[in-house]
């Protein structure tokens, strides 16, 4: 990992600092789409941009933004580069950035996945052999009518955690329904708290 010069990291700063077009409670920095800013030859910057989702349509707008910002800050040359690896996601959102959500009236999105190394699992390919699973042991299950036998849930085994509830970015409550999975952009969906009857936009999880 190349470790970013002084410069570069102010300039990083000045582009991190454009208001998101649609969201304008939130900095692009803070949004985590701006992923570096290089220096080149004869006062020239490149600025890597991953947009939300593909076809974002505040890609163009945020671009021209990030430009005028780092001309106004002195840079003669700015070239504005759209990256999609690695994807954006909703976990990129910085602490600030989804408390600044939640002043604003949106529920923040879920958090997606666990820092660290992402787990994969494969399963079966066709050149597998079929499994064969050992006969059950003696007392691993309980008759049922029919004859049957019912398998008994292993004990050990952890259940999947249930996930977090989206709340009420008004009075905080965790009693809320859905009304319609697209909101005034399609990055948020409307729901209603069914404490406070209010509605409200939730960012979704990506």
């Amino acid at each position: 990992m190349v470790t970013p010069t002084a410069l570069e990291a102010e300039l990083f700063a000045v582009a991190g600092s454009v208001l998101d077009p649609e969201l304008p409670v939130l900095t692009l920095q803070e949004l985590g789409v701006v992923r570096a800013v290089r220096l080149g030859a004869a006062d020239a910057v490149e600025v890597e941009l991953t947009p939300t989702y593909t076809g974002c349509p505040a890609i163009e707008a945020m671009s021209l933004d990030i430009e005028r910002a780092l001309r106004e800050h002195g840079v003669r040359e700015v070239t504005v580069r759209t990256v999609l690896t690695p994807a954006w996601s909703t976990d990129d959102i910085s602490a600030e950035g989804r408390r600044k959500l939640r002043e604003f009236g949106i529920a923040p999105p879920r958090t997606v996945r666990e820092p660290g190394p992402v787990p994969l699992e494969l399963g079966p390919t066709r050149a597998d052999p079929p499994t064969v699973h050992a006969p059950a042991a003696p007392g691993a299950g309980h008759t049922v009518p029919g004859g049957s036998v019912a398998a008994v849930a292993d004990p050990a085994v952890e259940p999947a955690a249930a996930p977090d509830p989206i709340r009420c970015p008004l009075c905080g409550s965790a009693d809320t329904e859905l009304l319609s999975r697209f909101s005034s952009t399609a990055c948020k969906a409307l729901r209603r708290c069914l404490a406070c009857r209010e509605p409200f936009d939730h960012f979704k999880e990506l």
